[in-house]
């Protein structure tokens, strides 16, 4: 069984955000203003069923199950859409 991962989880730092911003060729006005933000994240795992809220000044919620690959609507930040499977033996994958 996975790891329960239900919390309230803070940001602590971050490092050369600008830059890998940049190499994911995300626009100059979004890469200027991420490093302001300080997110924090609210997770609700229920089985396989995961809840994420972002919490800043973009709010965001994200649903999904373990090892069923969804859809991220990120038009709004990168000007694209992403497939995305998050399982808890290997990284996130994702693609265009």
């Amino acid at each position: 069984m996975p790891p329960n991962l239900t919390g309230y989880y803070c940001f602590v730092s971050q490092k050369n955000l600008e830059s890998y911003l940049q190499a994911l060729n995300i626009n100059m006005a979004l890469r200027k203003i991420a490093p302001l933000l300080k997110p924090d994240e609210e997770t609700d795992h229920r089985g396989s069923h995961v809840t994420v809220k972002t919490l800043s000044t973009f709010r965001n919620v994200l649903e999904f199950e373990v090892g069923v690959e969804f859809e991220e609507d990120l038009r709004m930040t990168e000007g694209r859409k992403l497939q995305t499977a998050l399982d808890t033996d290997s990284p996130a994958r994702g693609t265009a």
